[in-house]
């Protein structure tokens, strides 16, 4: 047996003004050949998953591709043919099955939906190759994403700590099937629901029950896998919203019956799944009465995690504003900045014009930088392993990193995107998190797994960003309408009808 193991991934914010360039899957990690095997095996991601099935079975592998950016705009059309081309050729040359860990919500210059057009030309290539599939909660499901492959997946945790036990799954599905111990078929439906993300944290509601449900339907004999995708509202894309998938061993009505359960207690959910907003003013002051430590304030409009600029100083400046002691800030997007505190050497004080280095015209907003004094307290290359439960054994490259320190805050300054969702981010420059008063984090809720066991209290900040919450401000003009929240829906509307 030969398989093919590939990575290509990418949540793409069509709000978001960042490129998504090969340089950028470069910086966060983009490999090939032996050198993908070396960076994944042994690690909690997908591909360390199918690395080890491919083991266990004594198949022979190939990895054309693995390759990962961080959130930004669309993804340019020479990166996209780069990666798809590299599977494809592979693919091309002859293999049993395909092994696939791919996003879900990427989308490219030229095509909205970037999964299901590189399924679609696999399929071209080798119509009967058995095909598995691994996306990410916040997929937008596509009719070419489901028809274009043997059985597909999506993570049930939110922060996402489950992508090798998820990839193990499905990789068995398919490899059973293509040993006739099992007859894989899919039953689907996208709603007309544009969840927002801040809302989906599978610890909360509705999403904890919506889960729980899945697990529940897995345990039911002849359900192989139960998926329910949250989606990723800030991709404006026509067939973006909230979905619900089943893989059945050949009962397609008792998977018809089970997607729609889950299906209408996610649409009776749907006004739970919208974030309420409270003045960023209110929050700080709010936060400046709590005593014990860490507060983690949330600066979740500009989360780069989701493709946010990750140099907006809104929530920041209020911060310093209000007064607030003994904060740390992980982290700020500022090149020009790290490279002026390592030329002024540790120990120095300096004056920057800190973040505020990009443009927002999808929401019209300039870059704003914030003036502040401080000393150079460390600059390291901004390399870590990770060691918590998200992305686990991953090097993280930071790129050229600094801590400027106020007195009152240490800010956490890097060179490449990266969102906060592991300790390491603050360790790594020799700031122990879990003994700050406040920690500020651009991110939405995978800062959970590695902050939330140490958090007394958190606290959602309403800064200004591309990946607000607040849909007043975003002009959607791809994405199907009617659609809830952007249409108030009657309260009456039936379930929509199933979408294949």
């Amino acid at each position: 047996m030969h398989l093919i193991l590939a990575m290509m991934k990418h949540e793409t914010n069509t709000f978001s003004p960042l490129r998504t360039d090969w340089a950028r899957f470069e910086a966060w990690g983009a490999f090939t050949g032996d050198s993908a095997r070396q960076a994944f095996e042994g690690t909690a991601m997908p591909l360390g998953a199918y690395i080890k099935l491919a083991r266990e079975r004594g198949a022979s592998f190939a990895i054309p591709m693995a390759a990962e950016a961080m959130p930004s705009g669309p993804v340019e059309r020479d990166a996209y043919e780069r990666m798809a081309n590299a599977i494809c050729e592979e693919v091309a040359k002859g293999c049993d099955g395909v092994l696939l860990d791919l996003h879900g919500a990427m989308v490219t210059q030229d095509e909205e939906d970037g999964e299901g057009e590189l399924l679609a030309r696999i399929r071209k290539i080798a119509p009967d190759i058995p095909i598995a599939v691994t996306l990410d909660l916040h997929t937008n499901l596509t009719r070419r994403m489901v028809e274009n492959c043997t059985a597909l997946i999506g993570y049930k945790t939110y922060p996402h700590v489950d992508m090798y036990e998820v990839a193990e799954q499905i990789g068995r599905i398919v490899l059973d099937s293509m040993e006739g111990k099992c007859r894989p078929v899919m039953s689907w439906i996208n709603l007309p629901l544009l969840s927002q993300t801040l809302k989906q944290g599978t610890d909360d509601e509705p999403m904890k029950s919506l889960i729980a449900m899945t697990r529940e339907a897995e345990a039911q004999p002849g359900i192989l896998a139960a998926s329910v995708f949250g989606g990723f509202p800030m991709a404006d894309i026509q067939e973006a919203g909230t979905s619900v998938i089943i893989v059945a061993d050949g009962d397609r009505e008792k998977a018809d019956k089970v997607r729609d359960d889950i299906a209408k207690r996610t649409w009776a959910a749907r006004e739970t799944f919208i974030y309420q907003h409270e003045p960023l003013e209110q929050a700080v002051a709010r936060a400046k009465t709590l005593t014990d430590g860490p507060v983690l304030l949330l600066d979740h409009a500009d989360n780069t995690g989701s493709g946010g600029t990750q140099d907006v100083m809104t929530v920041i400046g209020e911060v310093i504003r209000q007064g607030l002691e003994d904060v740390a800030v992980a982290a700020v997007w500022d090149p020009e900045a790290v490279q002026q505190m390592a030329k002024a050497g540790v120990g120095s004080t300096v004056t920057l014009k800190l973040g505020g280095r990009t443009d927002m015209p999808s929401i019209g907003r300039t870059g704003e930088p914030l003036e502040i004094t401080g000393k150079v307290r460390t600059v390291t290359d901004g390399e870590w392993i990770v060691r918590g439960p998200m992305y686990t054994g991953v090097t993280v490259k930071m790129g050229p990193t600094a801590v400027l320190d106020t007195g009152k805050v240490q800010i956490v300054i890097v060179s490449r995107h990266h969102e906060p969702w592991d300790t390491g981010v603050f360790r790594s420059v020799g700031i122990q998190p879990e003994h700050k008063r406040y920690l500020i984090l651009k991110s939405r809720i995978h800062y959970r797994a590695g902050f939330a066991p140490l958090a007394k209290a958190t606290i959602t900040c309403d800064g200004h960003g591309v990946t607000t919450s607040d849909n007043s401000i975003l002009e959607f003009k791809r994405v199907r309408r009617p659609i809830y929240p952007l249409d108030r829906l009657n309260e009456d509307t039936l379930l929509p009808p199933a979408a294949d």
